[in-house]
């Protein structure tokens, strides 16, 4: 087993996480709670992410940084990827009904530039096919979160622990197959058939600073990011975050 790459820090400084596909910054302001100052990267402007950020093309910035050497600035690489390739819906219900189009398949490019960086990273993913380890696994039922949005780590050059999964409180609001369910947790998805608002999204997820529902759809909860930050200082330095 391939042992953790430790965290790059300087005395009374906070390690540089480089956050690729960032969209509004959930993932990133997890990380940021969890000690690292965070540099943002995304393809399209994204004026509500909270801190540092790049436009640019995630794969290509990311090569230049290696390129270049300037990746050397950075403790540690997390990544969300475009998930519609390998999702649950992509390859469900939108493939059953000849619903949607084709969509390339982004990660095993991006492994192998992570894998150049020399540097500990995260590839993160919602449940279905994409081509990633189910290293970690979160739920927002382990942080007593209004959504469950079930998420899949594969953790490059480190590792942590699995957190327990409690058990579900009850259904997620909404209509399934015709028929409509009250519950604990809100859909954060689409429009219509009982799925949440903006602002049941926004406290759901503990997300206030973006009411785009773009956005919202495609963020993970900071409470996700925070744990899976906490464990990376934890894993490479061996200490507490």
């Amino acid at each position: 087993m391939t042992q953790p790459t430790p965290v790059r820090r300087v005395l009374g400084h906070r390690p540089l996480l480089l956050d690729l596909f960032c969209c509004a910054g959930g993932a990133a302001t997890g990380y940021h709670r969890a000690g690292f100052d965070v540099v943002g990267v995304d393809i399209v402007d994204r004026p509500n992410y909270p801190f540092t950020f790049v436009r640019a093309d995630a794969l290509d910035h990311l090569a230049a940084l290696v390129a270049s050497g300037e990746i050397g600035r950075f403790a540690a690489v997390h990544t969300s990827p475009p998930c519609q390739a390998g999702c649950a819906l992509t390859i469900g219900t939108n493939k059953a009904r000849g619903w949607g189009r084709k969509h390339v398949q982004l990660i095993p490019e991006l492994r192998a530039l992570l894998d150049a960086t020399g540097l500990p990273y995260v590839i993160e993913q919602p449940n279905g096919k994409a081509p990633v380890r189910r290293d970690v696994w979160l739920c927002g039922e382990m942080f007593g979160l209004g959504v469950l949005r079930h998420r899949n780590f594969e953790l490059g050059r480190w590792i942590m622990p699995q957190p327990a999964h409690p058990r579900h409180r009850g259904y997620v609001r909404g209509y399934r197959h015709g028929v409509y369910r009250d519950g604990p947790y809100v859909a954060p998805y689409g429009s219509g058939g009982g799925k949440a608002t903006v602002p049941e999204m926004q406290e759901a997820m503990g997300i206030p600073w973006t009411d785009v529902r773009e956005e919202l759809t495609e963020a993970i909860p900071p409470a996700f990011s925070q744990r899976i930050g906490t464990g990376l200082i934890t894993a490479t330095l061996g200490v507490a975050a």
